[in-house]
């Protein structure tokens, strides 16, 4: 599998490693010359430094031959616009984006790009996720653009203690993780929510304020 990845930050920097590790194929396009130097020490990737939104510079990253592409840069307009662009290559089978301001969410959506998601800690393994496991990748994106992967901290007092699968799934939301001590655990018959504990729901997106509402009143 080919990726390619638009922005060379923490998010996609720690995403091109992991996807390295897994064996993928990825180029990554990163405008900062600055950065691209320092990345391309340390991935074991191409790393192109450009403009993403240049349709040249996307073609010198051999752009139809990838199979999914990925803009996590921290500006909504070169992610929707790079996304967009890649649109046009039939054999792109999946578009993901980071959103900074979720007040765009709803135009990155109309704009058909496959999956969205908010600049949390956890984003680049998700993506990583979504990418290499394609049973995820299909839960993901399962009733195109109608999903929403979010990071909730829990303050509902009724939680606390409560084991979490006596609340999910749900069909509109299922929690997919929940952090102890830093560290990622699926829910299991003996999980139980804590005080401020995160946890990571995927819902649909029609429900997501009810959700946020719901766990954290």
């Amino acid at each position: 599998m080919y990726v390619i990845i638009v922005g060379a930050g923490r998010v996609g920097l720690k995403l091109t490693q992991s996807l390295v590790q897994e064996g993928l194929n990825v180029t990554v396009i990163e405008e900062n010359e600055n950065i691209v130097e320092d990345v391309a020490h340390e991935v074991n990737a191409m790393v192109i430094q450009g403009d993403a939104t240049s349709v040249k510079v996307l073609e010198d990253a051999d752009i139809s031959d990838a199979d999914v592409f990925v803009a996590v840069t921290g500006k909504d307009t070169v992610n929707l616009l790079t996304c967009v662009l890649s649109m046009s290559y039939n054999n792109i089978s999946k578009t993901i984006s980071r959103v900074n301001d979720l007040d765009h969410i709803k135009a990155f959506k109309n704009a058909g790009i496959d999956l969205t998601v908010s600049p949390e800690s956890t984003v680049a393994t998700y993506l990583e996720r979504i990418i290499t496991k394609p049973k995820i990748a299909d839960l993901l994106v399962l009733g195109r653009r109608s999903t929403e992967l979010l990071e909730v901290k829990i303050e509902n007092k009724d939680l606390f203690g409560k084991n979490v699968l006596d609340y999910s799934p749900t069909e509109n939301f299922i929690v997919c993780a929940v952090y102890e001590e830093n560290q990622l655990i699926i829910p299991q018959k003996n999980t139980v929510f804590h005080e401020n504990q995160k946890i990571s729901v995927l819902t649909k997106s029609d429900y997501v304020q009810e959700v946020t509402n719901f766990f954290a009143p």
